[in-house]
């Protein structure tokens, strides 16, 4: 756990406050027995309650069930959140749903993806309309592509056997890179308040077609022989992943347009008509890196020539519960386009055993994707190379 040494006083404060009762996820005596030791809490029955399901997928229903039928609070609130994966496909996705919709109402259900509550995944509304300067550009006759990348800078190390059962669509794109991509393209809300905003990211995933498999390229990372360490292993190297496994550990996915721990928005311009310069200028890409190094930077042609304490993603969401706010929450209707978007294709992945595309590790990934969104309209030049902010040594 991550606590400064003046904070240690009220990590102890916070232990002191907490209580362990054990007991089966599928008994009702098991939550008759919670709700008694709630009860005996100051406050008593009316306090508020707030249940955090950070559990198995599998134990959802009955945990959620014997909740709203042994835990509620008399007076108070009673707020449940739902950790990813929200479902396995668009049908397992709805069944989830209706079940929690039959036991609370939607203003009580809070589905949490951590990256909404990212610095920079939330400066996306108030960079693009607190700015007049971006009103004009933002639209599609200024705007020749946008690319949402996740990388991470390790494999899966032990961590195979959770990983080879969702793979990266379903770990990653369906859920982070499309929130990430509704904030992107959505139109301005009449304000900012939790349905105004989701409202307008819903309307954004109903305009996006399912994704098909001639749009995509899958990879599957293989060990990199001039390496060291984790590197000269693949994929399929790990212990805990199936042998022959077929999950992809890469994809480029284009939905008009989508793309694969590093996470970035770009935002790439249109060339400047008539250039004098002896086309030397290279495309004005707008960057908004989400980690690491959280950052947001402007590409631009030229001529050659204090800290501050972010709080964390899950501390940022964990007060929106508290305080009521659903706004960087997914709602039903956005799970469902969400998933109606990818779940054909990762049925015809499954179903066809679609192989992946053996790539190094530590690469940029199959030279394939590259060609895939250079197909699009995709056009990468320039020699410019990310820097981590003062880093430079005086």
């Amino acid at each position: 756990m991550k606590v400064a040494e003046d904070e240690s006083e009220c990590l102890s404060a916070f232990f002191s406050r907490n209580s362990y009762l054990s007991g089966r996820y599928d008994e009702g005596a098991s939550f008759s027995q919670l709700n008694a030791h709630l009860s005996s809490l100051p406050g008593g029955a009316d306090a508020n309650r707030l249940f955090y399901l950070a559990l198995p997928p599998t134990v959802y229903h009955h945990v959620s069930a014997n909740i709203g039928t042994y835990c509620m609070s008399s007076k108070g609130w009673t707020r449940v959140i739902v950790e990813k994966p929200f479902g396995h496909d668009l049908r397992s996705s709805q069944e989830l749903s209706l079940h929690l919709a039959s036991l609370f109402k939607e203003e009580q259900i809070y589905r949490i993806d951590h990256y909404l509550g990212k610095e920079m995944v939330q400066n996306l509304m108030v960079l693009r309309f607190g700015n007049r300067l971006f009103g004009p550009i933002w639209n599609r006759s200024s705007v020749a592509a946008v690319v949402l990348t996740f990388k991470e800078p390790f494999g899966t190390q032990g961590r195979g056997g959770y990983f080879d059962d969702f793979g990266i669509i379903r770990d990653v794109m369906q859920n982070h890179l499309l929130q990430m991509l509704s904030l992107v393209a959505m139109e301005k809300p009449a304000s900012t308040s939790s349905d105004d905003v989701r409202d307008e990211k819903v309307k954004v995933l109903k305009c996006v077609a399912p994704v098909i498999m001639s749009d995509v390229v899958l990879g599957q990372y293989v060990g990199d022989h001039q390496g060291q360490g984790p590197a000269t292993l693949g994929y399929l190297d790990d212990p805990t992943v199936p042998k022959g496994s077929c999950t992809p550990t890469f994809a480029t996915a284009v939905l008009y347009a989508l793309n694969e721990r590093k996470a970035e928005v770009r935002l790439q311009f249109t060339d400047v008509p008539g250039d004098i310069f002896a086309e030397r200028c290279v495309r004005n890409e707008l960057v908004v890196r989400v980690q690491p190094d959280e950052a947001i930077y402007l590409k631009m042609t030229t001529k050659k020539p204090g800290d501050l304490k972010l709080p964390d993603a899950y501390e940022r969401l964990l007060l929106d519960v508290f305080c009521g706010s659903q706004m960087h929450f997914v709602r039903s209707d956005e799970l469902r386009e969400a998933w109606r978007i990818f779940t054909p294709l990762l049925h015809h992945i499954e179903g066809h055993k679609t192989p992946p595309i053996p790539y190094t590790y530590g690469s940029r990934g199959p030279p394939e994707a590259d060609e895939l969104v250079q197909r699009v309209g995709f056009s990468y030049g320039g020699t410019y190379k990310w820097v981590k902010p003062h880093s430079a040594c005086l």
